[in-house]
């Protein structure tokens, strides 16, 4: 093996243990391996590095105060959403046009996009007059979404695969209850009407509402504050180029990314590993595990 082929698996083992460690409440060991926090390792320990706030699962939401819009706002941003609930706009995506979600929605969550890594859907522009004209003066908001989770829905335990962003939620039509909440590594928030709350969201996560009452907030990515210039413009590069190929379309019109036009095929690949894992474990993680060492062969030998 070459040096510098060496030096990249360090990089990768060595990020994926801080990965992998960090926080309380951890992954076992071999969904740990698989899961896309490992992939994005050593990108997101950059992050974590030159990041300017703290390394905790919750950060206050007075340390930006460019949001405090929102939330002298939230009546009327609420109006919108609520609105698009009841015309069943917010919803689950109808095809496999939504990679980075799509797992979410067999659960019971839905959403409907304001803005991803760019400019507003023309949908949410249409939709969402105030809300979008509102987001677009807050330049640190990458992305934006109303989310609902209804009753009896829940989020799975899982962690957001880059580091680049933090997530803001501020409570629109909530049902102002303990019973529905999100928990960010072992520690429980309840939303509230017009409350907002930060947290990093690649700490593992879930979320549930055993209420009898809709949930709807606003669910922003906000750039993550960085030291120094160069970490700040590689951030942005990554996230235009890299998360920005996620964007899922509201409605025909929008903008697909490049990650969701491949989604389909991918997701058939998925299926078909399914059919196999329900005939029979054994082949599938034989397959599994054949495909990851056939994979890291490759970049030792190649």
């Amino acid at each position: 093996m070459s040096a510098t082929k060496l030096a990249i698996l360090l990089i990768f083992i060595g990020a994926t243990a801080y990965i992998h460690l960090r926080g309380r409440v951890r992954l076992g060991f071999w969904r740990q391996l698989t899961d896309h926090s490992t992939f994005m390792a050593p990108i997101n320990c950059f992050m974590y590095l030159f990041s300017k706030v703290p390394s905790t699962p919750y950060i206050p939401v007075a340390q930006f105060p460019e949001l405090q819009r929102l939330q002298d706002n939230w009546e009327a941003i609420r109006v919108e959403g609520e609105k698009l609930y009841g015309n069943g706009d917010i919803k689950a995506s109808d095809s496999y046009n939504d990679a980075g979600f799509n797992s979410f929605f067999k659960t019971g969550w839905k959403r409907f996009y304001l803005k991803w890594y760019d400019e507003a859907h023309p949908s949410a522009a249409t939709l969402c007059p105030f809300t979008t004209a509102l987001l677009k003066e807050i330049p640190s908001v990458k992305a934006a979404m109303f989310a609902a989770l209804p009753p009896g829905a829940t989020l799975v335990r899982h962690r957001d695969p880059f580091a680049g962003s933090l997530r803001y939620h501020l409570g629109l039509s909530t049902p102002n209850d303990d019973r529905c909440f999100i928990d960010v590594d072992g520690e429980r928030y309840s939303w509230r009407d017009g409350q907002a709350v930060m947290f990093d969201e690649t700490y593992l996560h879930y979320a549930e509402n055993t209420t009898e009452q809709n949930r709807i907030i606003l669910f922003c990515d906000i750039e993550r504050p960085l030291r120094f210039a160069p970490a700040r413009w590689i951030n942005r590069f990554i996230s235009r180029q890299l998360i920005g190929a996620a964007a899922a379309p509201n409605q025909a019109g929008d903008r697909t990314g490049g990650i969701n036009k491949a989604f389909a095929t991918v997701q058939r690949v998925r299926l078909w590993g399914k059919e196999i894992k329900a005939r029979s474990r054994f082949q599938y993680y034989a397959l599994k595990w054949a495909l990851f060492g056939g994979l890291f062969a490759l970049f030792l030998w190649a």
